[in-house]
């Protein structure tokens, strides 16, 4: 299977086992936002996913807005960081989120939640099957992505739903940034597969 690469006004056929082999989480961009062609490519992807029971519990919001960004990394890095002090007061004061200019979306232009609309058995697994299909879209177009796991709570305070247009009765479930990367991230290291059973 292909995906298509963009590099400028160029596409050229990437292997979705070379897109899979070469992603990694990008923590440094650029700030330029993804066009509305990008990002209707990514969403596309997305919505390819494997779905239990043909559900496609899937929503997204979109955030490109500088100041809004701003807000909910200020929010979120408040949060997370009381929850860390909780859970790990030791780790809290040397956190990154207690310093006064650190970005939890690492001054991506783009931000996309995707947000389950109901509760369900299988709905967040959904949600993070288009997620895996944005993420590797993204890469075969040369863009970075990351997961911003500590946007969650912030993101689903009721104040934040409001602002965003996310519905009450939806759940937002994997926050990904997505944009040029500043610099090159190479593939992480993974630990080889472990199986613990044979039959």
């Amino acid at each position: 299977m292909l995906l298509q690469k963009v590099s400028k006004d160029v596409r050229s056929p990437v292997a979705t086992h070379e897109a899979i082999f070469e992603r990694s989480s990008v923590r440094n961009y650029t700030g330029v936002r993804l066009s509305e062609e990008a990002l209707q490519e990514l969403l596309a992807a997305a919505v390819r996913a494997p779905t239990a029971m043909h559900e496609e519990p899937w929503q997204f919001v979109i955030v490109q807005d500088p100041a809004t960004l701003n807000r909910l990394s200020d929010l979120a890095k408040r949060l997370f960081t009381a929850e860390l002090a909780r859970l790990h007061p030791e780790r809290a004061a040397k956190s990154p989120f207690t310093q006064r200019d650190f970005n939890v979306f690492y001054d991506a232009g783009t931000l996309i939640v995707i947000c389950a609309r109901a509760p369900g058995p299988f709905a967040a697994a959904d949600c993070w099957l288009a997620a895996e299909n944005l993420m590797l879209t993204a890469q075969a177009m040369g863009f970075g992505s990351c997961v911003i796991g500590s946007a969650v709570s912030a993101l689903n305070t009721p104040e934040v739903k409001r602002e965003l247009g996310i519905p009450a009765t939806s759940t937002a479930v994997a926050p990904i940034i997505v944009g040029t990367a500043k610099g090159a991230w190479p593939a992480t290291a993974r630990k080889p597969p472990e199986v613990v059973a044979r039959r």
